[in-house]
């Protein structure tokens, strides 16, 4: 008589496959924008749908000798000009059943809590990018006259940071990191830049060995540069259906921000007579606009990277 065996086909109902109960998230860059907003109110008067920050002008300069006899004449201060930052609210929320958190084979609390953070810390990060996005300051690659007339040529080069730098200083704006302005540029516009340029010098080499610069890959021309995939790239902004990328060049008090209600997590309520639903999601009232036009320069390119059998 033939033995018999129990096999993975005769148990089959025994046999299923198996799957890892823990949920890995997304790709995520980290957030670098609102570093830059180094201008807040400090003595606003009454709430409002918009906040304004004023700043004076300078005296004109007084090189005329003074008379030995005539008093001078009186000169009028320079009337103060406002920068308004409009407030508006800004939320996403999400809402997770009872059955759903009891039948599913992982829990989704955690993973819904994470969701909620990181898509308040992405639409915050944007929305201070768009800000500064804004600003008047611009110089594109190739000289072109307007972003859609970038070509696929027109990759960053050493002059236009120079030329940013240089416009900088002229403008009296003070570094963000000592002498040095801070840059933000797109991972495939610095695969260009340092095509041209070689490796970036180190950041030690301008600090005490002991100063962390966080997110800062190198020192170029005066800049001390972070790269970054949060830096905005246009798809098909420029001629023949070309990507443009924004690098910008900052310095001090380039951005302001206004915040009425900071942004954070909130677990909301619903009129739910037994409790079987949970809204998690985030709420917060602000805005960001660019304070000193000059302290801001932006500089919009193509990459190698960006064309089809290049790079």
């Amino acid at each position: 008589m033939a033995d018999v065996y129990s096999s993975t086909s005769t148990l089959s109902a025994l046999v299923k496959a198996a799957l890892d109960r823990e949920i890995r998230s997304a790709l995520r860059h980290s957030p670098v924008w609102r570093s830059l907003a180094d201008v807040r109110p400090r003595q606003v008067n009454m709430p409002g749908s918009s906040v304004d920050i004023y700043k004076y002008p300078d005296l004109g300069v007084a090189k005329t000798p003074l008379n030995e006899i005539t008093d001078p004449e009186f000169v009028g201060l320079g009337n103060p000009v406002a920068v308004t930052i409009p407030l508006n609210e800004y939320g996403n929320v999400t809402n997770v059943t009872f059955k759903a958190g009891k039948t599913s084979f992982s829990d989704i609390q955690p993973y819904q809590l994470s969701q909620v953070a990181w898509n308040m810390r992405d639409t915050v990060d944007e929305l201070v990018r768009d800000a500064l996005s804004l600003g008047t300051q611009v110089a594109r690659a190739g000289g072109v006259a307007a972003t859609n007339l970038i070509e696929d040529a027109h990759v960053i080069t050493s002059p236009l940071i120079r030329a940013s730098v240089a416009t900088l200083r002229a403008n009296a704006v003070q570094g963000r990191i000592g002498e040095l302005y801070q840059g933000f540029l797109h991972p495939h516009v610095a695969h260009d830049l340092r095509a041209e340029t070689g490796p970036f010098q180190e950041t030690h080499k301008y600090a005490a060995p002991d100063v962390f610069w966080p997110a800062t890959v190198g020192v170029y021309e005066g800049v001390a540069w972070v790269e970054t995939g949060r830096a905005r790239k246009r798809a098909d902004a420029g001629g023949t259906n070309t990507d443009v990328y924004d690098t910008l060049v900052v310095g001090k008090e380039a951005l302001a921000e206004a915040i009425g209600k900071e942004f954070q997590g909130e677990v909301g309520t619903i009129a739910d007579r037994l409790n079987r639903q949970m809204p998690v999601g985030w709420h917060g009232f602000g805005g960001w606009k660019v304070f000193r036009e000059e302290a801001l320069y932006r500089i919009e390119s193509t990459s190698t990277l960006g064309v089809p059998g290049v790079g």
